[in-house]
């Protein structure tokens, strides 16, 4: 890059000025993750729009590391976000508004600029699909109060519940964090994310058994309540805070961001009736947002800088590789009810069958499909029994039914 491109990659991009962060401390943004050196003072030439910053502070020898903390920014075009090392607190706070003002017009006389680490812009690409509904309101809408997204300010868990692998991976860290043994963590003071509840029974006075089993069988309906009620009918209100438990959970680590995640993901998958006649676009969307999730949370050949990527992603290698898991049951069931429609969206079957083909090829499942040849979402086209594949006009997006 040739000096006057980079220059003004500086002015125009955000930067985030980290002051006094002790040196081995993880810090990451988005897909990006440094380990603090004695000259670092934070990241510059960060595009603007919606990003997650998090860190995780370490023992003085660099070999234990706390649970991350995590928080949202929606930054601005030649934006300065000013954080501030509390040593006491061991976390990243503000700095009163008279320093911030200074802060900033430091950074854009440049004084800094040897301290900040650029944004690798090689890998804002994989960011984007990761947060391509991702916006500012609905940031401001989920955040918890101060923004801070921890582990260790979640509810406890029910410690008479069987746990699964990530509970057991998340409660393990910390037990041995330097967190669980210090006071500046006070885990009675919760401060959770506020996200929508999804029901997991839908119950109605009056209806019998059979009626009901079957409604709960098909979560259609639930999900158009859900849509209605708590996204105002906004199919990408309902993406974005996907994408934003995805995040949090991934790179923040937190347990709380995991469930919602699984939630809207089961709730999703448990359709039977929206995916081919009221909601085909949404579930277009649906299937190309979690095959870029799993897609790069799966990534076995992912190299990090330091020892903490390897433990942000082991917590997928435990979850996603066993093959009872929730994911591989609600996709058996998606793909075989995709393969068995008489209509289906074209792009609805491209993205499905990626999914599929990226589950099969990294983690080795298989999905037992009525097909004789290989179980691939693929039907000859003389094959009476094959679904109509059809291109839905824009009407059939809003919850129209196609024709």
């Amino acid at each position: 890059m040739d000096p006057e491109t980079a220059l003004e990659l500086v002015k125009q991009g955000a930067t985030l000025l980290l002051l006094d962060v002790p040196q081995y401390t993880i810090v990451g943004i988005d897909t990006q993750m440094f380990s603090v050196g004695p000259a670092f003072k934070g990241i510059k030439m960060i595009p603007p729009g919606p990003h997650f910053v998090y860190y995780s502070s370490s023992s003085k020898d660099g070999k234990q590391f706390s649970p991350i903390v995590g928080f949202f920014v929606d930054a601005a075009p030649s934006e300065v976000i000013v954080r501030k090392w509390n040593q006491q607190e061991e976390r990243l706070v503000k700095v009163p508004e008279d320093e911030e003002e200074r802060f900033c017009q430091a950074v854009k006389s440049l004084e800094f600029d040897r301290y900040l680490g650029p944004y690798n812009l090689s890998q804002y690409g994989e960011w984007k699909r990761l947060s391509s509904y991702l916006t500012k309101t609905i940031i401001k809408r989920i955040e918890p109060i101060g923004g801070e997204i921890t582990v260790a300010c979640e509810s406890e868990m029910d410690k008479n519940s069987p746990k699964t692998s990530i509970e057991r991976a998340l409660d393990a860290q910390l037990g041995t964090g330097k967190f669980s043994a210090s006071a500046s963590v006070d885990r009675s003071k919760k401060r959770g994310c506020y996200y929508t509840t999804i029901p997991r029974v839908i119950k109605r006075r009056g209806m019998e058994g059979k009626e009901l089993t079957s409604l709960n069988l098909d979560k259609t309906e639930l999900l158009e309540s859900v849509l209605i009620k708590d996204y105002g009918g906004s199919e990408d209100l309902l993406l974005g805070e996907l994408q934003f438990a995805y995040i949090a959970f991934l790179m923040g680590q937190s347990l709380e961001a995991f469930f919602q995640w699984k939630s809207l993901v089961s709730l999703l998958l448990s359709c039977i009736d929206a995916p081919f006649r009221t909601r085909s676009h949404l579930f277009t969307k649906f299937i190309k947002v979690i095959f870029y999730q799993l897609k790069y949370g799966l990534q076995k050949d992912r190299k990090e800088s330091n020892g903490a990527g390897i433990a942000v992603s082991s917590l997928l290698d435990e979850s996603w590789f066993s093959a009872d898991s929730f994911l591989h049951r609600l996709c058996k069931d998606f793909f075989l009810l995709v393969q068995d429609a008489t209509v289906v969206d074209g792009d609805l079957l491209t993205w499905t069958r990626k999914l599929k083909e990226l589950l099969e090829n990294i983690l080795g499942w298989e999905f037992q499909q009525n097909s004789a040849v290989d179980g691939s979402i693929y039907f000859e086209e003389d094959d009476e029994f094959a679904p109509v594949v059809e291109m839905l006009d824009e009407s059939s997006f809003n919850g129209v039914p196609a024709a």
